[in-house]
C-alpha cells in the first residue's frame, strides 16, 4: 500500500499534454484555448459543432449524508471514470470547480484522493483558469454599479433599505458577513447595511452553471433582481444595465475547462455552486458539451442524495433537458458505523451490528433516487480498515432494498479498483432502463413543491411556514414565477433539518425560515435552519501548513 499524500501523488503524475487529451474525445487543437501545458478551455466554435451528435449516456454519483468520515463521491466519480475507459469505454468525467475558501479553511482540495484524482491538483484549487475570479469580478460590478445608481439621483425610486444584492468573494472572512458601508459623508453615498457571502453563493455562480449559451446567460443576468423600490416593486440588472458589462467579465468563463485524471482520462472541471444554499452541480455547459463527445458521461452532485441527487434531477436536468441512464450512491462501512451511532474514534474496530444500523440511511436514498424512476447502484468506496463481514452487511442490507452493492478500490489501486463497477454500470446505462421524471410538475404551487420533496425526499410529517413566508410565494406565483422549481437550503448532514439527526428519521417537521427568489438562476430559495453563505475560518485554517517547498512546490493543500 502507498502511503504517498494526495499531492504527493498527483505530483508524481505522468501527465500529458493537454492537447493529447482533448485528441481523444475529437477536440482539435485549435479548439483548444490552453492556459499552460495541462489545462485548456474548449471553444464555443466547438461546442456549437458538435450539438448534431448522438447524446451519451449520463452517470450521476451521489451519496449518503456526508458524515466526518468522509464518503468519497468526487474520488469514486473519478474512479468511475477511469473504470470506465480501462474496459475499453470512451467516458469523460464532469466535477465542479474548487472554491479558495475552504481550500484555506477546513478542507485542503476537493480534485479526488488516492490513485482517483484529477491533476494539475494545485491549479485546480488554487486559481485554475480564472472562473471564480470572473464571477467574483461581474458580482460586484453589479454591486458598485447600483450604489452608484443610487449615488447618482436614484432615477429607479431605488430603497437604499432594500436592496437585496449583496457582495461576494471567494474567501471564509467572517468578519464581512455583516457590514456597514459608505460611512465617510456625500461623496461616499448613502450608508446602508450589506455584507458579503462567499463566490459559490452567487446567484452569478448558479446562473453560469445552468446558462445554455452566452445569449441566455446574459438574458439570465438581467433577469436578477438586485433590489426593491419605495413601493416595494422589484428592480432588476437589466434595468440597473449591467448584464451587458457582466457578460463580457463572464464570456471565456462559460467556456468549460478540460484537464485529466492520474490516468490520462479527459475530465471537465466546471463551475461550482454551493450544494446546501444553490443546486450544488458542475455547470451545463461542461456536462451537456461532454455528452455530445463521449459515449459516457460521469457528473457528481454536491453532498447527499437528499441535496445533490434531488437537484440535479428537480433543477438542473429539468432545466437542461438531461436524464440520467444510472445512478451511483456511494456509501462506506465507516458512515454506515457513524450512522449507527460509533463515534468518530472508534471508527477502526469491526462492529457489524452498527453498521446494519446505520444501513437505514443508505435505504432510503435507494428508494429516494428510485421515486425518480432512475436504476441506482451503490458503490462501497473501500477503506483499508473495513473488514468482510462489514462489507458483506451492507451488500446483504442493499440487496434487501432491490439494489446492489460493488466493492471499489480506486483509492488505492485506481481504475483496477472500479473495474466491476463500471461493467455493471455500462450495461444498466446499456439497458436503456431510466424511466426519469422529475419529482414534480412545473405548474404544481410552489409550497407544494416544497411539500413534495419534504414528505417524499425528507420524509417529514409537516412544514412549517408563517403567513409571510406563504404570501410571499403566493405573490411570486401572481408575477409569474410559479413554475420555477425549488431549491431547498437546509444541512447536508440529516435528511431533516437537524445536524445531529443521524440515520433515516421521520416524524420531524421542515421549518422554512425564508424564502428567496432567484430569478435569474431560475429557482427558488428556501431556506431552513441555519444555513451559512459565508463561512468563517476554523481555529486551525489548513492555511497555517499551506507554502511552498524549497523546490518550488506547494505543500499542505491535502
Amino acid at each position: 500500500m502507498s502511503h504517498k499524500s494526495d499531492i504527493e501523488i498527483a505530483r508524481d503524475a505522468n501527465k500529458k499534454p493537454i492537447q493529447e487529451i482533448g485528441a481523444r474525445l475529437g477536440i482539435g487543437s485549435e479548439h483548444l484555448l490552453p492556459f499552460g501545458h495541462d489545462k485548456a478551455k474548449v471553444s464555443q466554435d466547438f461546442i456549437t459543432s458538435v450539438q448534431g451528435n448522438k447524446t451519451g449516456k449520463l452517470i450521476l454519483v451521489t451519496a449518503i449524508n456526508p458524515t466526518p468520515a468522509g464518503e468519497g463521491k468526487t474520488t469514486t466519480t473519478v474512479g468511475l471514470g477511469d473504470g470506465l475507459n480501462r474496459i475499453g469505454k470512451k467516458a469523460a468525467i464532469c466535477i465542479r470547480e474548487a472554491s479558495l475558501g475552504p481550500n484555506f479553511g477546513m478542507k485542503g482540495g476537493a480534485a479526488g484522493g488516492g490513485y482517483a484524482q484529477v491533476v494539475p491538483m494545485e491549479d485546480m484549487n488554487l486559481h485554475f483558469t480564472g472562473d471564480f475570479h470572473a464571477i467574483t469580478a461581474a458580482h460586484n460590478l453589479l454591486s458598485a454599479m447600483i450604489d452608484n445608481h443610487i449615488y447618482w439621483g436614484n432615477a429607479l425610486d431605488i430603497d437604499p433599505r432594500r436592496v437585496v444584492w449583496r457582495r461576494v468573494m471567494d474567501m471564509n472572512d467572517r468578519a464581512l458577513r455583516d457590514v456597514v458601508t459608505s460611512l465617510g459623508g456625500v461623496a461616499n453615498g448613502f450608508p446602508r447595511q450589506t455584507g458579503f457571502d462567499i463566490t459559490v453563493a452567487s446567484e452569478v455562480m448558479a446562473i453560469l452553471c445552468l446558462a445554455t449559451s452566452l445569449a441566455d446567460l446574459e438574458r439570465r443576468l438581467g433577469d436578477i433582481i438586485v433590489a426593491y423600490t419605495r413601493d416595494r416593486k422589484p428592480v432588476t440588472c437589466r434595468d440597473i444595465k449591467a448584464d451587458g458589462a457582466m457578460t463580457v467579465l463572464l464570456k471565456d468563463a462559460m467556456q468549460p475547462n478540460l484537464v485529466q485524471t492520474l490516468e490520462n482520462n479527459p475530465a471537465f472541471v466546471h463551475g461550482g455552486p454551493f450544494a446546501n444554499i444553490a443546486h450544488g452541480c458542475n455547470s451545463v455547459m461542461a456536462t451537456s458539451t461532454a455528452l455530445k463527445v463521449a459515449d459516457y458521461v460521469v457528473t457528481e452532485a454536491g453532498f447527499g442524495a437528499d441535496l445533490g441527487a434531488e437537484k440535479f434531477m428537480n433543477i438542473k436536468c429539468r432545466k437542461a433537458g438531461l436524464a440520467p441512464d444510472c445512478v451511483v450512491l456511494v456509501a462506506t462501512c465507516r458512515a454506515m458505523k457513524m450512522n449507527g451511532g460509533v463515534p468518530k474514534g472508534d471508527l477502526g474496530a469491526e462492529n457489524v451490528e452498527a453498521i446494519r444500523k446505520g444501513c437505514p440511511n443508505l435505504g432510503r436514498h435507494i428508494q429516494n433516487v428510485k421515486s425518480f424512476g432512475v436504476p441506482v447502484v451503490v458503490a462501497i468506496n473501500h477503506f483499508v480498515t473495513d473488514t468482510e463481514a462489514e462489507v458483506q452487511a451492507v451488500k446483504d442490507y442493499v440487496e434487501s432494498q432491490g439494489s446492489e452493492a460493488i466493492l471499489c478500490q480506486h483509492w488505492a489501486k485506481g481504475s483496477e479498483g472500479t473495474e466491476a463497477l463500471a461493467t455493471r454500470v455500462a450495461q444498466i446505462a446499456d439497458a436503456g432502463v431510466s424511466q426519469f421524471a422529475p419529482l414534480y410538475r412545473d405548474e404544481m404551487p410552489l409550497f407544494e413543491k416544497i411539500e413534495t420533496i419534504a414528505k417524499s425526499i425528507y420524509r417529514a410529517d409537516e412544514v412549517l411556514a408563517d403567513a409571510k413566508i406563504r404570501n410571499q410565494l403566493h405573490d411570486w406565483e401572481e408575477a409569474g414565477y410559479g413554475d420555477l422549481p425549488v431549491c431547498m437550503a437546509k444541512t447536508q448532514y440529516s435528511f431533516s433539518t437537524d445536524p445531529h439527526l443521524r440515520g433515516a428519521p421521520t416524524g420531524h417537521s421542515v421549518p422554512v425560515r425564508e424564502v428567496r427568489l432567484s430569478a435569474g438562476a431560475g429557482f427558488v430559495v428556501v431556506i431552513c435552519g441555519e444555513i451559512m453563505t459565508m463561512p468563517g475560518l476554523p481555529s486551525v485554517p489548513a492555511s497555517e501548513n499551506i507554502r511552498l517547498n524549497e523546490g518550488g512546490q506547494v505543500e499542505g493543500l491535502f
